[in-house]
């Protein structure tokens, strides 16, 4: 297996006005079968997972659906946010633009952790822990807690976005910094 510090603004995989992502190029580059573990968004950067056997993958996607394996995140938010830990529990349904917070949804739940509050910027810098991996689960959680991500184009707050902008803070401020799981070739707990 491989893990890919992947930087923001490049896809995992080629697909919607895509070309060719990051898996499709070292396809290219390596001439080896590898398959994608788990995505992030594009404009997310960080660890990203890469299994080169079938039977890897196949274990690692088990740990993945058993909730075995952990992935935690690093985000600057908007406002201050108490140094408790919040969970968010709310289902997340994806309509024909966006993901929403719907009963109607799959069960999605998230575990912020403020580590530091930035009172000058109004913003907090969080670690999220999530315990399910759906799709924009961190961007739409945030904004359901009124804590949106910073630089966040789709579901942040243009107000407090344009402020940064200003200040030449510009990319998406979310990055996955650690993932924790069991090594399917010598059964031991890896983290990176």
């Amino acid at each position: 297996m491989l893990v890919i510090n992947k930087p923001n603004g490049l896809a995992v995989h080629g697909g919607s006005g895509i070309d060719i992502g990051m898996i499709e190029a070292l396809r290219e580059i390596y001439k080896i079968s590898i398959e994608l573990v788990h995505r992030i968004d594009r404009a997310t950067s960080g660890l990203l997972l890469i299994a080169k056997k079938r039977s890897v993958l196949k274990n690692l996607h088990e740990q993945l659906a058993q909730h075995q394996m952990e992935k935690r995140y690093t985000a600057l938010v908007k406002g201050t946010w108490s140094k408790k830990r919040h969970s968010i529990d709310a289902p997340l349904y994806q309509n024909s633009r966006c993901i929403v917070v719907d009963v109607e949804g799959k069960d999605a739940l998230s575990h912020f952790q403020p580590i530091k509050n930035f009172k000058g910027i109004n913003a907090s810098l969080v670690e999220v822990l999530i315990e399910t991996g759906r799709m924009h689960q961190i961007r739409v959680h945030a904004q359901y807690a009124q804590h949106p991500l910073a630089c966040d184009d789709k579901y942040g707050d243009r107000e407090f976005n344009h402020k940064l902008h200003t200040q030449g803070l510009r990319r998406l401020f979310l990055h996955a910094h650690q993932l924790k799981f069991t090594n399917p070739s010598k059964s031991e707990a890896k983290r990176s």
